[in-house]
């Protein structure tokens, strides 16, 4: 679905009904964080208007909205990297802003776990004065010396969502960018609408990262301007993205690799460029743009790839059901037009490395379109659907879990008041409402058939207690749907599982239900967080680098998530399952070892499941695993090997069970160096019409040492890892891989460093 004006705006499933209050606004607001150094008194919920901002269209806003960011005890970072706070989880705020539009003359400037959230009924204005003065309208990561004030790689937890950036009062000529947005996981723009000149030579943007490790963005309008978005990271998944009349759309200035779905460019000058760094020194690795629709632009795709190409790898791109209205030029390079365009549709074209089923070779050229699943699809183009905000209802129809008596105290057992309104709630058709907090649970949380939950700025449901010690009788944190199998559509938004101490009998969460193709199960905004933060007792003062490894205080999780064999139809977009590397309340980020079995695995035997903008880190065994599962969509995904591997190996200290389909690595590393005996980041078995559109599996330690993927200008080294990417055991029929990115790998076959790798048995 795209955006249009007209007397409503409409934005993926929110549209803007004039004059409605939205319920976030007028729900009762008792959200805590339980860590935060100023106790009770911190408050979590900040409207602007209670701080002085008038969304009057008149008055200067500025200082008002930035005194509501910074209220209480924030995680406020120092002009120099390792000064002040670089990070926190135990101060979150939401800042929200009701219908208005708000005058601003220097950058709203984001602290750590700040989510900016406007009433999407009627979107609020973030309108800049003509001398505004700042990088950009929102600053997320300032630059208050030659360094970023966070880093960016470590940004996490973040959300700006329904607003209007107004930047057509600045002059055409002064470079501006509406939002500044150098992020990393759990981070996500959406609903946003961004004003711009329409002036000849405007030196407007609409959104500038420079740098992170994305991260995810939906449901973006682009008006005018010169560069819709001007962006790098290392990689990023965006969808449903509309620009009209803007000069360049995309400027990618870097990337490792990023997907794009749903792009509706229309009358812009250029679609994409993509030719950051010229032929010789190529900044862009990869990008692939599917389902999307280019018209009345000359150039779809500008690229600088040619024979002489470096690195060998950079500037490739794959190209899948894009459809071109007046596109004179569909690909032009650096030396003519590489391929034509007109009014048609491209099925599939890719430049760069290819592995085949035949071997190896550089190609840019027209290939066979990836083979489409019918229940994956809503037409002809995958099936998507945006976060939704449940904008039309009244705040009398959701139900607070503390509201209900839990304490979200992170000390409480919160278990039977929380099981208790899921319960509820759910019968009474009402939506559960997890006010922000740390919810402290001993048992498992059943979440029924047509369910609907929804989280304040990240609250946690912490798994903890003897329940989950049991390594071999592992138990889930949060289970939805009975063991058994059972029907039905849920919906879940906004909200962490964890666990506490150790607990190596617990996963995190398991996923029974079976629901319908036409109207799949939903996880938005839905992660995992293993350690390394405020009440998980499993910081730097237990689980310590240095310390005698491996660490029985430290096995927090038998697994991050699994999908059960009686599984099926879930749409995922935007989940992070993260066995923490660092401790983010730690004032130095400092390292920490956590050890957790298993990540992402997917056993479902009908499939149908949808995975937007997804990541998983860290895990022991392996990151993502698709066993005896077919009819798979992955937008771009993204793991890293743990830090501390190969010492100890992937078979320590959670051993390998069979009946899990865990690999086995006394198979695999047979007469192979220890760096073989490190986690898998995609393992496929016995599956089929698995399709990626977008990998990065990255391994940059060796036993916490980065030596095995320094370089410099003359030295690249990459044997961190001998294997990270495996079909095994029965192949994988239809196992489709386009654009592939690997990190600190040793690579036999420079082949599989491809744009468009295609597997079968």
């Amino acid at each position: 679905m795209k955006f249009s004006w007209g007397l409503f705006l409409c934005s993926g499933l929110v549209a803007q009904t004039l004059g409605q209050t939205f319920w976030y606004e007028t729900i009762a607001h008792q959200g805590v964080a339980p860590y935060n150094p100023q106790g009770s008194a911190y408050v979590v919920y900040r409207n602007v208007k209670d701080y002085g901002a008038r969304g009057d269209g008149v008055t200067d806003d500025t200082a008002a909205i930035n005194a509501a960011i910074t209220a209480g005890s924030r995680c406020v970072a120092g002009p120099n990297p390792g000064s002040g706070c670089v990070s926190a989880s135990n101060s979150p705020a939401v800042v929200y802003f009701p219908a208005g539009t708000y005058l601003v003359s220097s950058s709203i400037r984001l602290y750590y776990m700040t989510q900016m959230i406007g009433n999407p009924n009627a979107l609020p204005t973030i309108k800049a004065t003509a001398g505004f003065s700042g990088l950009g309208l929102v600053d997320a990561d300032p630059y208050d010396s030659q360094n970023q004030d966070y880093t960016s790689t470590n940004v996490f937890y973040r959300q700006v969502r329904n607003f209007v950036f107004d930047m057509t009062s600045i002059p055409a000529a002064t470079n501006q960018r509406g939002i500044h947005w150098p992020t990393a996981q759990a981070t996500s723009l959406q609903n946003i609408v961004f004003e711009m000149s329409t002036a000849s030579g405007n030196q407007h943007s609409g959104v500038f990262t420079e740098n992170g490790s994305g991260g995810f963005m939906t449901d973006l309008v682009f008006n005018g301007g010169s560069r819709g978005l001007d962006i790098g990271s290392q990689q990023f998944t965006l969808r449903n993205l509309t620009f009209h009349n803007t000069a360049t759309a995309i400027y990618q200035n870097f990337d490792w690799g990023f997907t794009y779905i749903g792009l509706s460019i229309n009358n812009c000058e250029i679609g994409l460029d993509m030719s950051s760094g010229g032929n010789s020194a190529q900044a862009v690795g990869s990008v692939i743009i599917i389902d999307s629709t280019i018209s009345n632009t000359p150039t779809g795709v500008l690229t600088a790839r040619g024979s002489s190409n470096s690195p060998n790898t950079g500037g490739s791109l794959a190209l899948e059901n894009v459809d071109l209205v007046n596109v004179p030029t569909a690909v032009q390079g650096a030396s003519g037009v590489l391929l034509s365009g007109g009014s048609t549709t491209i099925g599939a074209w890719v430049q760069g490395n290819v592995y085949t089923p035949s071997g190896p070779k550089v190609d840019q050229s027209g290939v066979s379109a990836f083979p489409r699943p019918a229940s994956l699809l809503s037409g002809s183009n995958y099936y998507t659907r945006s976060k939704p905000q449940y904008a039309n209802l009244a705040a009398s129809s959701f139900a607070s879990v503390r509201s209900a008596g839990a304490r979200g105290d992170g000390v409480t057992d919160d278990s039977t008041a929380i099981q208790n309104i899921i319960n509820s709630a759910t019968a009474a058709g009402k939506v559960v409402y997890f006010d922000a907090g740390i919810y402290k649970v001993t048992t498992t949380i059943q979440i029924p058939p047509s369910a609907t939950l929804v989280g304040e700025t990240y609250p946690v449901i912490m798994g903890s207690g003897s329940f989950f010690a049991d390594v071999n009788n592992p138990q889930p944190v949060v289970q939805v749907g009975q063991a058994a199998g059972q029907s039905g559509v849920v919906e879940w938004s906004d909200i962490i599982v964890s666990t506490q101490g150790a607990t190596p009998g617990a996963t995190l969460i398991q996923w029974n239900l079976a629901s319908p193709t036409s109207g799949p199960s939903g996880m938005w905004d839905v992660h995992t967080r293993i350690g390394g933060f405020d009440g998980s007792n499993l910081q730097v003062a237990q689980c310590a680098t240095t310390n005698a490894q491996p660490n029985t205080n430290c096995e927090a999780a038998f697994q991050s998530m699994r999908i059960t064999s009686v599984a099926s139809g879930l749409y995922m977009e935007n989940v992070w399952l993260w066995t923490a590397d660092h401790d983010i309340d730690d004032p130095a980020d400092t390292q920490i070892t956590i050890y957790s079995g298993r990540g992402l695995s997917v056993e479902s035997t009908t499939g149908n499941i949808w995975l937007i903008g997804t990541a998983v880190e860290h895990h022991q065994l392996y990151q993502y695993q698709f066993a005896h599962t077919k009819n798979i969509f992955m937008g771009f995904i993204q793991t890293e090997t743990p830090y501390y591997q190969p010492s100890p190996g992937a078979t320590t200290p959670f051993l390998p069970v069979t009946a899990r389909n865990d690999p086995d690595f006394s198979v695999f590393c047979s007469g192979k160096a220890a760096s073989c005996n490190d986690a898998w980041g995609l393992r496929v078995l016995d599956s089929q019409d698995i399709l990626v559109y977008g990998a990065g599996l990255y391994s940059f330690f060796d036993n916490y040492s980065t030596t095995c993927s320094d370089h410099t200008a003359t030295v690249y080294n990459e044997y961190c890892q001998t294997q990270i990417f495996g079909i095994d055991e029965g192949g994988g029929a239809g196992t489709l891989l386009s654009s592939i990115e690997m990190k600190g790998e040793e690579m036999e076959d420079p082949g599989l460093v491809a744009e468009r790798e295609i597997e079968a048995p």
